[in-house]
């Protein structure tokens, strides 16, 4: 089977994240439209070859079924929201998601347009969000982002679903990231350096030893009981605008269980009180599951 691009596809300069929800009755209609898709990025891809345009498409879990009564992912599930009050991760479904992004701007803009277009009086835009590189692929906090990530052949190892009917499909769940900038800036770097785990200027992981149990980079790289490391591919970007500054965090993996333990780490801690500090630092606005199938999938509706 063959994967959409934008699941394994390396970083990009722009972006533009869609969410939709499927107007009522329209299902049928929009399960036609999608048969498109592959053909669409493949068509962009083709007429913009100096942009390195991927697109990517996927499926909410609560808006499966309807879609694609004949099949479901097994590991398909709710978007597993986190913890209470400032400190939270909340779901928030969405029925489709579009991650569009290129080396050109004006590509990626058209690429929305044609998205819209697709699904013009069937389904309604709930959020939209412009993504960016910032400097080296750092944070708008000032740090890198994506170190951890899978390289070369390891992306698709780690993003896609090896066999089965939904083989070259991804789990993906997305999630923007409100940062608390003023409460960050207040930090000192060595401070800000013990949040993360890693040095901010040169991106120099600590020793385990001299890791703070509540680093980030120790909340989140997580091992199974065979200690094999519980990896996902990261597909984030920074958005911004004069006043306000986030993330649009991505993760595509063969399982969602990865990125489920991850998040309980950072949220509910080791049950010694050891929580991801950059939870006090920048909060998720919003929380969704999805599923991308396979070029092949979206072409057949999965028949």
């Amino acid at each position: 089977m063959t994967a959409q691009a934008g699941v394994c596809a390396e970083p990009n300069l722009h972006a533009y994240y869609l969410f939709f929800n499927i107007l009522p009755g329209r299902q049928a209609e929009v399960r036609e439209r999608l048969r498109a898709i592959p053909w669409l990025w493949r068509e962009l891809s083709a007429s913009y070859p100096d942009a390195a345009f991927s697109g990517l498409a996927a499926i909410g879990n609560e808006a499966w079924d309807e879609l694609y009564p004949q099949g479901r992912p097994k590991e398909l599930t709710a978007f597993p929201a986190q913890g209470e009050g400032e400190r939270s991760a909340p779901a928030t479904p969405f029925d489709l998601f579009f991650q569009l992004r290129a080396d050109r701007l004006d590509v990626a803009w058209i690429a929305v347009q044609k998205v819209m277009a697709l699904l013009a009086n069937l389904a309604e835009l709930k959020d939209e969000r412009q993504g960016f590189r910032y400097l080296d692929c750092r944070d708008m906090t000032g740090f890198v982002d994506g170190t951890e990530n899978p390289q070369g052949e390891h992306r698709a190892e780690v993003a896609l679903v090896a066999d089965g009917p939904f083989a070259g499909g991804s789990y993906v769940h997305v999630q923007r990231f409100h940062h608390r900038m003023t409460r960050w800036q207040r930090l000192a770097v060595k401070e800000q350096e013990d949040v993360y785990g890693r040095t901010k200027a040169d991106n120099i992981e600590y020793a385990s030893a001299d890791k703070p149990l509540t680093a980030h980079t120790r909340r989140t790289s997580l091992k199974d009981d065979a200690g094999n490391s519980l990896e996902i591919l990261r597909q984030s970007m920074p958005w911004g605008s004069a006043t306000e500054q986030g993330l649009v965090f991505i993760s595509c993996c063969h399982t969602p269980r990865h990125f489920t333990r991850m998040l309980e780490s950072m949220y509910r801690g080791d049950g010694e009180g050891h929580f991801d500090h950059l939870t006090l630092y920048t909060r998720p606005e919003t929380g969704a599951a999805f599923f991308a199938p396979s070029e092949e999938w979206l072409e057949t509706s999965g028949d």
